[in-house]
């Protein structure tokens, strides 16, 4: 009879044999490849080998996402939600909120700030709380005539004789948080500016093309991922952001 220590160090291909030799089928044999995978070492290779290969030539499954269309309603502060929460959800996550007061939505910022490090100012907070109440709170969320808003908002622009000083392309670009999606040299969310200038470099209607992406927003020309509408960019800023991004070399 063994001792506790042989009983411990017998080799685990001896296991093996002892559990194929539990499970014999009636007439003494061991169901294939149990019993040669167990008595074997050359066939237990052979059947990795086997296995690895398969896999290796396997045809890869291509899953192609449906483009995404819908965006936040227009409205003030509609560019601090597509602008800070557009990076990392899609606007369904907001839509499917039960109908909620201001105390939830700004639990949720809370915790985008907090746990998910959403880079959301302090000052943008309320402005974005107001937005997120007036037109997913309480009072909208059960009217069935709030919908959501989908590519090709109108433009709006500034009221006449504003005094506001114009704006440069990069700091219009900031202004609406077009740099947390978009970076001048490599991809983050949507592809980087100097691609962008590529891709048009020799169209002579480069200019009217971004501009119309900027107010009206889209999918599908640089993937699935949609770039909400921003309306709200007056057409100088426009003017100013469409010829800095075209600049990128």
């Amino acid at each position: 009879m063994k001792s506790e220590g042989e009983r411990q160090t017998r080799p685990a291909g001896a296991q093996v044999r002892k559990w194929a030799g539990a499970n014999l089928r009636p007439g003494g044999k061991a169901p294939f490849p149990t019993f040669a995978l167990a008595r074997f070492p050359f066939v237990r290779w052979c059947w990795i080998c086997v296995v690895c290969c398969s896999s290796a030539f396997a045809v890869p499954v291509k899953i192609e996402l449906p483009a995404e269309t819908a965006v936040f309603k227009a409205g003030q502060g509609a560019e601090l939600a597509n602008g800070q929460c557009l990076v990392c959800h899609s606007v369904e996550y907001v839509i499917m909120q039960p109908p909620s007061p201001r105390p939830f939505w700004a639990a949720s910022v809370k915790k985008m700030r907090e746990k998910y490090g959403a880079v959301i100012a302090d000052e943008q907070v309320e402005p974005l709380l107001n937005y997120l109440t007036k037109h997913y709170g309480v009072e909208t969320t059960n009217n069935p005539s709030a919908t959501v808003t989908t590519n090709g908002a109108p433009k709006s622009t500034t009221a006449a004789g504003s005094s506001a000083a114009p704006l440069g392309g990069e700091a219009v670009a900031t202004k609406y948080f077009c740099v947390l999606c978009h970076d001048v040299n490599v991809k983050k969310i949507g592809p980087p500016f100097k691609d962008i200038a590529a891709k048009y470099r020799t169209d002579p209607e480069a200019s009217k093309k971004v501009t119309e992406q900027v107010h009206n927003g889209g999918s599908g020309k640089w993937g699935p991922v949609v770039m909400p509408p921003f309306p709200m960019v007056t057409d100088a800023e426009t003017k100013a952001v469409a010829e800095w991004i075209l600049s990128q070399k």
